[in-house]
C-alpha cells in the first residue's frame, strides 16, 4: 500500500502522477513507489558544489557534454523517475535532454549520501542505474570522505573502486579527469 499526502493506494505511481505531486518536497518514483527526500544538509551541499564545479570545468574545457544537478528529473521509465545529485550527459546523448527533464539514461550519475537516503541511494538506485544502462555511478559518502565508483559494461557487469579523501579519483568514462578528493571534501 502506498501513501501520498495521507491518501492510501495500491496502484503504482507513474510519471503523469508525479507531475501533479505538490512542489513542497523532492519526490522520486522507483518501480512505481514514491520516495520523498528532505533538503540536503550543509555537508552534502558543500560536497555537491565542489564536485559540480570540478566536473563542469573539465566537461566544458574538453567539450564533452552537459552537467546538471538536482533537482532535475531523470525519467528512466514511466514508473522510474529520479533526481540524482549530479548528472553528466555526453555530447552523443544530448538529445535525451528536454526543457523539463532528461528522458533516458545519463552517462554518469552521482548520488551524495545523507542519513535519510543512504539505503535508497546505495541499494535501490544502484540497481536501477545498472538496469537502465547508466555507464558510471558515483556514490559519495561525505561522512566517510570516500567515493565509490561503479562502472557497468555493455553486459551490465559491474566493477567498483573506492577512493578515499587522500586519493585522486579517475573516471574511465571521462578520460583524463583527475579529482583530488581532499578538495571535494573541504567545507
Amino acid at each position: 500500500m502506498k501513501v501520498l499526502n495521507n491518501v492510501y493506494t495500491d496502484t503504482k505511481f507513474t510519471y503523469e502522477d508525479y507531475l501533479h505531486f505538490p512542489e513542497d518536497k523532492r519526490y522520486e518514483i522507483i518501480n512505481g513507489e514514491v520516495a520523498v527526500a528532505p533538503s540536503p544538509d550543509k555537508m552534502h551541499q558543500d560536497v555537491s558544489r565542489n564536485l559540480e564545479f570540478v566536473l563542469w570545468e573539465f566537461v566544458k574545457k574538453n567539450d564533452l557534454g552537459l552537467i546538471y544537478y538536482a533537482p532535475f528529473d531523470v525519467v528512466l521509465s514511466d514508473i522510474d523517475v529520479v533526481q540524482p545529485d549530479i548528472i553528466f550527459i555526453s555530447k552523443e546523448k544530448e538529445d535525451i535532454v528536454t526543457e523539463k527533464n532528461i528522458r533516458g539514461a545519463p552517462d554518469l550519475v552521482i548520488e551524495i549520501l545523507s542519513p535519510s537516503s543512504h539505503y535508497r541511494d546505495k541499494k535501490i538506485k544502484g540497481k536501477l542505474y545498472k538496469k537502465f544502462g547508466i555507464n558510471e555511478y558515483w556514490l559519495v559518502d561525505p561522512k566517510k570522505k570516500q567515493i565509490t565508483v561503479a562502472c557497468f559494461d555493455s553486459t551490465k557487469k559491474e566493477s567498483t573502486k573506492i577512493y578515499t579523501q587522500n586519493d585522486l579519483l579517475e573516471s574511465s568514462l571521462l578520460a583524463g579527469l583527475k579529482i583530488a578528493l581532499i578538495d571535494v571534501f573541504a567545507g
